[in-house]
């Protein structure tokens, strides 16, 4: 079976990723507006990793909707949640999937997907949409991290990362400025994936 896990070479994807590996044939897939080389950058950790890796594009209209959102609300979560919805419909729109995976977690307030919305996109598609980390807490999930990454982290403003927040976040500054993005977006960590620890040697 196929599986397509939405990543932006963070740790909650690759984790995921990882997790789904012994039961599904795993692509990692990024989502861009080309307006940042995300692909690239996720490309490397997905290189990193060992997993095929391809990227999609999004109609540009969704990232200019989310940015009026983010402008009017003064903070990014229900943009973040519009981008996360379109580009868990254009992943399924794409077929030859049996499963789409976020690597959201059970205490990620962004993003978040309304379960009547979920349950559309899989019976219009003919998929199933899985988020594998949604059961763990952050403490829990760090914990396996430990056992199979190896990651950076640091504010989000300077972590090299593709996720929805990196174009959203170069879009505002440049219909704006540095001081709208920072009112705009709290600040944060963020992790960025660098390599897979190799397996301990067992006796």
């Amino acid at each position: 079976m196929k599986a397509r896990v939405m990543f932006s070479g963070g740790k909650d994807s690759a984790l995921s990723a990882i997790l789904l590996e012994p039961y599904f044939d795993v692509e990692l897939v990024t989502c861009t507006f080309s307006l940042v080389d995300v692909g690239n950058i996720a490309r490397k950790v997905a290189d990193e990793l060992g997993f095929a890796h391809s990227v999609v594009e999004l109609e540009r209209s969704v990232l200019d909707d989310a940015l009026e959102m983010a402008v009017e609300d003064n903070f990014p979560n229900n943009a973040i949640n519009h981008i996360h919805s379109h580009a868990l419909e254009k992943i399924a729109a794409c077929g030859s999937v049996d499963m789409i995976v976020d690597g959201i977690r059970r205490d990620d307030r962004v993003p978040r997907m309304d379960i009547s919305r979920l349950r559309s996109i899989e019976d219009r598609y003919g998929v199933h949409c899985a988020s594998p980390l949604q059961g763990f807490g952050r403490a829990a999930v760090d914990l396996m991290v430990c056992e199979h990454l190896e990651v950076e982290e640091g504010l989000s403003d300077r972590i090299s990362k593709a996720d929805y927040e990196t174009e959203l976040r170069y879009l505002i500054r440049q219909e704006y400025d540095d001081e709208k993005v920072l009112s705009i977006f709290p600040e944060h960590v963020q992790s960025r994936v660098l390599r897979k620890i190799k397996e301990k040697a067992t006796n």
